[in-house]
């Protein structure tokens, strides 16, 4: 593949890279304090409890209310491990796989949201180019050590 600048891998390793830092951010502009006193868990209830579908509330009502500060550290330290995983290309593709997943739950949670809808779903189409593209092959810990060429 002809490119300007870089090659292509190198292109797929910036695009990984920069959703690397889109998970930092969503981890650091977190206000800690509130997000794990329950605010964040509090502040999605409301929202399942609304929810026009049914299978959120249901979903939201088994497996995030009973454990509402596992859930809070769970969100908040996979944001911060996938930001870090992809930064550095670490686990890159267990990483691509577990964003796209979490950026699928944000969407279905937040589908009314027209802002949230769009941030989740180009972080989900980056996750997807980057897996495809095998965005590890560049710049990446994976790449060094020879993991899944």
């Amino acid at each position: 593949m002809q490119t300007i600048w870089l090659s292509g891998a190198e292109w797929f390793a910036v695009l990984r890279i920069g959703l690397g830092l889109w998970w930092l951010e969503s981890w650091r502009h977190k206000d800690k304090k509130s997000w794990f006193a329950g605010g964040g868990i509090t502040w999605a209830a409301g929202i399942a409890a609304d929810h026009r579908w049914p299978v959120i509330r249901k979903s939201f009502d088994r497996f995030v209310r009973p454990h509402p500060r596992l859930m809070a550290y769970l969100v908040a330290y996979a944001e911060l491990a996938l930001g870090l995983g992809l930064i550095v290309g670490f686990l890159t593709p267990i990483a691509l796989a577990a964003g796209a997943v979490l950026n699928l739950i944000y969407l279905a949670l937040m589908i009314h949201d027209w802002a949230e809808q769009g941030q989740n779903l180009m972080m989900l189409l980056i996750s997807l180019t980057a897996l495809l593209a095998m965005s590890w092959q560049s710049w990446s810990v994976d790449g060094v050590w020879g993991l899944f060429l």
